[in-house]
């Protein structure tokens, strides 16, 4: 029996990148000189932020996505700080709200105008003040809405709820203080129920970021972790540093067990942070370094090997920091399945660079682009610190597709009187019980007799025969255990279909092999 290579099927083996044009690229961009391992760069489907060298304070630059070519040296800056930015980070669910930190040991929030920067802002919406050292890290929670959390050199994270009516917030809702160095990176799993982070001290921690528990803790004396990354549903992290003997190095580990990686490997002698972007949609990794050219793209399995390395980007311009669009933003009419910014410090220039699959069809295609995490919270912050986890609202790229609400429960009931877009906003001063509750005694003489609804936004590929809430004032308030209960049942149901839309997608994948391998032996 002649021996034949193995060929693994994949749709995106021939994706590649495509660097914009020089006029599509924003140049005369003072990007930071900071030595700090961060992106610096902040993107949205409206507007792009970069932190920027300033004299005298931090600053950073905000300018419309659409403004490319050659950027005013005078143009106005977001100036507020007193020490230099550190990071950025666009609020997932409101394009024109961004959060930054600082050396000055604040946290700060800021309303971005509608048409964009016009005068040098230096009133935030918000000011955090907690931290007693520098604020290095932020990220926003994936699902709930204005949380925020925070960590710097005081080896703190710390939780922001950003409905508090206070200009200048001074107490966390809670303080997380299980690392003994500064924290390097965060990351969260689909639903935000557990944040994964890296730390200074070598060590990789899981934890239930609500309560502050430590689940998991890995310590792998061959892999000193710098960057650490959740792989969206495979219940699997990644992450990036060195290894012993100082080669940059990709680790898997399972969330569950972190003693030993599932797998290792080396990449080359560079000393650069590597940076990790991972694509939950079309499950595939992009891994970035710090002063490199190149970006590796791989595809990752939930079986062995797991990691399928597809090829690399190579380019002559070294990136300093990335920026990535998130997927509402990508054109779909090109086959765009993930878009950097790069920072090009040496040209003074921000990049952007497509990665596209290449199709002969112009249509779209429902293939690459299955359902993806819309810009509507799937809860209220209140609700996330009461104890309920959701998973991501979900929305279609497919061109003419409705956006959902946020808060889906509510959102078909409340749209019809106009309280659907006060609930999904942050300035609204009424908490979402309270307009919960009148919009149940409003409708409660002609909902008597249904226990189901139909939905029109869709929230983690929830399907309309799903049950609503309990309806009645006394379920929504005396009996809060209730509906924590039919929460987590709605849950477990989403969950079952999940495991069976991937067995039916593991099933169509063997199916195509086992046509391919019939194929090549009538071929031979």
């Amino acid at each position: 029996m002649t021996w034949r290579p193995q060929y693994r099927s994949s749709k995106f083996r021939h994706v590649f990148g495509k660097a914009a044009t020089k006029e599509n690229c924003y140049d005369g961009v003072p990007i930071t000189r900071s030595v700090h391992d961060n992106h610096f760069c902040a993107v949205n489907p409206r507007f792009i932020a970069v932190i920027t060298e300033c004299a005298g304070g931090g600053a950073f630059l905000v300018l419309s996505v659409h403004h490319t070519g050659k950027v005013d040296p005078l143009h106005p800056k977001v100036s507020g700080h007193r020490g230099n930015v550190l990071d950025i980070k666009w609020n997932p669910f409101n394009d024109f709200c961004i959060a930054s930190c600082s050396e000055d040991s604040t946290v700060k929030v800021w309303d971005i105008p509608p048409h964009g920067v016009l005068k040098n802002l230096t009133v935030p919406w918000k000011e955090l003040q907690g931290h007693s050292r520098r604020v290095g890290l932020i990220e926003w929670h994936p699902t709930a809405n204005n949380v925020l959390f925070s960590t710097g050199y005081d080896y703190q994270v710390m939780i922001w709820d950003l409905d508090s009516p206070e200009a200048v917030i001074k107490n966390p809702v809670r303080t997380i203080s299980h690392h003994t160095d500064v924290v390097l990176s965060m990351s969260f799993n689909t639903d935000g129920s557990r944040l994964a982070t890296s730390c200074k001290d070598k060590k990789i921690r899981v934890l239930e970021p609500r309560t502050g528990n430590l689940l998991q803790e890995g310590n792998c004396k061959n892999h000193k972790a710098s960057k650490v990354l959740f792989l969206g549903n495979l219940k699997m992290l990644l992450s990036t540093g060195s290894s012993r003997w100082n080669h940059r190095q990709l680790a898997l580990w399972d969330q569950e067990d972190l003693d030993v990686p599932l797998l290792q490997e080396d990449l080359d002698g560079s000393s650069g942070v590597l940076f990790p972007f991972y694509d939950p949609d079309t499950h595939m990794l992009y891994i970035a370094g710090k002063g490199d050219g190149n970006i590796r793209y791989y595809e990752i399995s939930s079986e062995k090997p797991y990691m399928h390395f597809l090829t690399e980007y190579r380019s002559h311009t070294p990136q300093k920091g990335m920026g990535i669009m998130p997927k509402r933003g990508l054109d779909v009419s090109s086959c765009e399945v993930f878009r950097f910014y790069k920072l090009v410090t040496i040209k003074a220039l921000i990049e952007p660079l497509s990665m596209i699959v290449p199709r002969r069809s112009e249509s779209y295609q429902d293939d690459i682009y299955p359902m993806t995490a819309a810009s509507a919270a799937a809860m209220s912050a209140e609700e996330w610190l009461s104890g309920m986890d959701k998973g991501p609202v979900l929305q279609s790229l497919k061109p003419g597709s409705r956006v959902p609400d946020s808060y889906p429960e509510l959102s078909s009931g409340l749209s019809s009187k106009g309280l659907g877009n006060s609930l999904g906003t942050r300035r609204s001063q009424s908490r979402p019980g309270q307009l919960q509750l009148a919009y149940i005694q409003d409708q409660l003489g002609n909902k008597e007799g249904k226990e189901c609804r139909s939905k029109t936004s869709v929230s983690n590929r929830q399907d309309p025969t799903l049950c609503s809430p309990p309806k009645t004032e006394n379920e929504v308030w005396g009996g809060f255990d209730l509906r924590l209960k039919f929460h987590k049942q709605q849950e477990e149901i989403r969950r079952l279909r999940e495991m069976l839309n991937q067995r039916d997608v593991r099933i169509k994948q063997l199916e195509l092999e086992i046509n391919n391998v019939r194929n090549s032996q009538v071929s031979h």
